[in-house]
């Protein structure tokens, strides 16, 4: 393990000098930490789905190179040809398995609810009728929220730290999102002033999966094989437990 991530670093450091032939271009979002995200000090995206995709192309012969982008475009972007794979913590739903394909699960879990990190109060979605809450654009949750009918609002943010600026200032009563980025981050910045809801029952268990275009059948076998291989020497486990997940 240390030897390929040891090679990872290398990689990593030649996509940032430019393009190469066998180039993959993997789609990655900012605001996903810890699956995805841009590292301060060298500016360059990483987190375990970035480790993950990094893995992948090494394993397929072909060098990474990441392009920034919102998660709402990362679809769009696949389907245009601008990249050729998502590697995010995207869930693969059925509404998405309709214009792209997925690769086979790489990790699993729910939504979160947080709220203003005065308030103590043990909320299940129920509670909130009425009340106007947050979810990020173009995710499962804010789908889910909007399809109950029972909140005043259902508002949509690009990004989370601006969904949890408004429950901090009391904009919005609470905010939705995927549970394992909301602890890393909650956990690593606490004057962000939310605090996750204890008790609270997930409207859902989504699996995470990596995306490529449906016309691409050659690229998913590849990564679904690089998956198979990396879940049986239990470098998969690894990459995922390097950030807390």
């Amino acid at each position: 393990m240390k030897l390929r991530m040891l090679t990872l670093v290398s990689t990593l450091t030649l996509t940032a000098l430019g393009a190469h032939a066998g180039d993959l271009t993997v789609g990655v979002t900012t605001t996903g930490v810890p699956f995805t995200f841009v590292d301060t000090a060298t500016q360059q995206p990483t987190g375990a789905m970035v480790d993950l995709a990094a893995a992948i192309a090494e394993d397929i012969g072909d060098t990474p190179k990441f392009a920034v982008t919102q998660f709402s475009a990362l679809i769009p972007a696949l389907e245009t040809g601008k990249i050729d794979l998502i590697s995010a913590g995207m869930f693969a739903t059925d509404k998405r398995k309709e214009v792209v394909d997925f690769s086979d699960t790489v990790y699993s879990y729910g939504d979160a609810m947080f709220v203003a990190a005065d308030d103590d109060t043990a909320y299940q979605i129920d509670d909130l009728a009425g009340e106007v809450v947050g979810a990020q654009i173009g995710t499962t949750f804010a789908d889910k929220l909007q399809a109950k009918g029972i909140f005043k609002e259902v508002k949509l943010y690009d990004s989370l730290v601006d969904i949890m600026r408004d429950v901090k200032l009391g904009r919005i009563k609470a905010g939705f999102g995927d549970k394992p980025i909301i602890a890393y981050q909650v956990a690593q910045t606490p004057a962000l002033g939310v605090h996750l809801v204890d008790g609270y029952t997930p409207m859902g268990i989504g699996n995470v999966a990596l995306a490529v275009s449906k016309e691409n059948p050659e690229l998913l076998a590849k990564v679904n094989a690089s998956i198979a291989a990396m879940k049986d020497s239990g470098e998969l486990t690894e990459i995922f437990a390097k950030y807390g997940l």
